[in-house]
């Protein structure tokens, strides 16, 4: 109520939501934000040029297939090469299986990545360590 609000990071809208229990076969194609509880055996792309896309994966969501997104806030499985364009969060419970093309990263205790990190070419390199609070 009184106070300074917390305004570390813009929370993105969410258009979709593939709930808990529901499996896709083939690709997901998006824009603006997507939310995935269940599991995609297939590629995510969101629509070219979309700045503003974002991809949420919650602890039990597990896609199987490439991730091409401008934002990406993750506590699943990934497996298949990520590639993202503006900011990735890794939290606690995160995996990615595969490649990772980023331009801003932030990964939580606990997150783990068994695979290449490759900074986007022509963007200033930027790091982020979260605190274990």
């Amino acid at each position: 109520m009184f106070g300074k609000k917390n305004e570390s990071k813009p929370v993105g809208r969410i258009d979709s939501l593939i709930g808990a229990g529901t499996r896709i076969e083939g690709g997901v194609n998006f824009t603006g934000g997507l939310r995935i509880d269940g599991e995609v055996k297939g590629s995510i792309l969101a629509a070219e040029g979309a700045s503003s896309s974002m991809l949420v994966l919650s602890e039990h969501a597990r896609i199987e297939g490439a991730v091409n997104v401008a934002h990406l806030v993750t506590n699943g499985t990934v497996v298949g090469p990520v590639v993202v364009t503006q900011s990735l969060e890794m939290q606690s419970k995160a995996q990615i299986l595969g490649d990772v093309e980023y331009a801003v990263i932030e990964m939580h205790q606990g997150a783990v990545i068994e695979g290449r990190l490759l900074h986007s070419a022509g963007k200033p390199v930027e790091l982020k360590l979260a605190s274990s609070a």
